[in-house]
């Protein structure tokens, strides 16, 4: 990829980007992903386009299921009031991070892991490059387990899970070939569909009454808040992927962060609602949604409209993959990965607690490393512009403002890899005489922390880029 112009990746944006005028000539409609990493990105997508993908990232069959870690362990529920608030505060908080990744996307016009050239040099951002391809890899197997069980749930059936892991990796395979035509039957056909299917489980669950079992409970709520937090998070280092087909900054910014708040709230919250119908049982929690008349139906367009969870990170994958060869074409890659994701399918069963705390592991590396990112991007030596390049320069002085802020997430809530993992953080807590704290947010502080250093370090960060 050549060296961005100021024009397409300068770093603080004037109030125009968010506001106005687009980012580059109109393209044709039926104008697709580029096949190769240095080839100009076609500049289709409009805030619609934007808002039906993250409106449908934001549903998903796996935050149904979860909305039992923001209630909280059984006996010592948060009250109804005070998981909403913490779904809605949090996605809010993490779907803002999400927006500014996509917004760096719109306006660099390069796939997320490329614009890691632009903050690391071409070579350091191999590092956050092999992260995230595992952790793509990683939760696009869980995506088609996840589609494979819902399937079954439906078809009231344990049987021929190889059957729907073939059907959903095939449909998952086909999307990532043509992304942006992908992203338009999402827009036109496939986000109507949920709608109405949330609609009415809204409506279907609703008139049967919610329980509230912790009711006055707040005990909780920022370590339910700092959970919904990292969800959005979770598809920081997959949002440029799509942005950098944006007309404008301000569509992929606003796009991105009211289809996914929307939608992520809305999911979460009718989670919670079947969950608490279902005795608080996370096992139990699409019987709530089976139980309604059509139940089944709408559940199926749930299903179905899950492949779009795991078209984002076999796609992602595959961009993260051009960082390292750039030369590649990226139907070749996107079918291999394809075809590799649903083969790890077909041979696990399921995932261990140890490989899921492993990808939440990774998760807690791109949490500093957006943080990092936005601050050099606006405020240090992305003002000039950053150099994008294949031959882009290491900048080492980044590095450490990203290790502290991984250190910061570690030390506040330790990842339960292993128990030397665990033990480790644990004892330079006993150590430094420090004990967790209700306010003590992970998600938060290992934000802030790098941000601040970055920021301390833009005098020498932008002394550099002009050198």
């Amino acid at each position: 990829m050549p060296p961005a112009s100021p024009s397409s990746s300068a770093g603080a944006p004037a109030p125009q980007d968010l506001a106005g005028p687009a980012a580059g000539p109109a393209r044709p409609e039926r104008a697709e992903a580029p096949l190769v990493l240095d080839t100009e990105p076609p500049r289709t997508l409009r805030f619609r386009d934007h808002f039906a993908l993250w409106m449908n990232l934001g549903v998903s069959l796996i935050g149904f299921s979860t909305a039992a870690t923001v209630l909280g362990d059984k006996g010592g529920e948060l009250s109804l009031a005070a998981a909403v608030t913490a779904i809605v505060a949090g996605t809010a908080v993490g779907t803002a991070m999400l927006a500014v990744a996509a917004l760096i996307g719109a306006r660099t016009g390069a796939p997320a892991m490329a614009n890691l050239r632009g903050l690391f040099g071409t070579r350091l951002s191999y590092l956050p490059t092999v992260l995230n391809i595992v952790q793509c890899v990683g939760w696009g197997v869980f995506e088609l387990l996840t589609i494979s069980a819902g399937a079954q749930t439906v078809a009231h059936t344990t049987g021929y899970r190889w059957l729907f892991v073939l059907l959903a990796g095939a449909l998952t395979t086909a999307l990532t070939i043509w992304p942006l035509g992908s992203i338009a039957v999402l827009r036109r056909f496939v986000a109507g569909a949920v709608a109405v299917a949330m609609v009415y489980f809204t409506v279907q669950l609703g008139r049967q009454g919610v329980p509230d079992p912790g009711a006055g409970n707040w005990t909780g709520f920022l370590h339910a808040t700092d959970t919904m937090i990292a969800v959005s998070i979770s598809f920081v280092p997959l949002a440029a992927d799509y942005t950098r087909h944006s007309r404008t900054g301000r569509s992929a910014f606003w796009g991105s962060f009211s289809g996914y708040t929307v939608a992520q709230v809305w999911c979460y919250v009718l989670g919670l609602v079947a969950l608490l119908q279902s005795d608080g049982d996370p096992n139990k929690i699409f019987d709530s949604f089976l139980g309604v008349s059509f139940g089944w139906l709408f559940l199926l367009v749930l299903v179905l409209r899950e492949t779009d969870q795991s078209f984002a990170n076999v796609y992602s994958t595959a961009m993260s993959v051009q960082n390292l060869l750039p030369r590649v074409d990226r139907r070749v890659l996107s079918g291999a990965i394809g075809v590799l994701t649903t083969v790890l399918a077909l041979r696990i069963d399921r995932f261990t607690d140890t490989y899921s705390n492993f990808l939440g592991l990774i998760g807690s590396v791109f949490v500093p490393l957006l943080a990092v990112l936005a601050v050099d991007y606006f405020f240090g030596a992305g003002r000039s512009g950053w150099n994008l390049s294949a031959d882009a320069p290491s900048r080492w002085l980044m590095l450490p403002p990203w290790a502290l802020g991984f250190a910061v997430y570690q030390f506040l809530a330790p990842t339960e890899v292993a128990d030397w993992w665990t033990g480790f953080w644990t004892s330079a807590q006993e150590k430094l005489h420090f004990t967790p704290q209700e306010w003590t947010s992970a998600s938060l502080f290992a934000f802030l922390v790098p941000a601040l250093a970055t920021w301390a370090l833009t005098p020498l960060t932008r002394r550099a880029a002009r050198n």
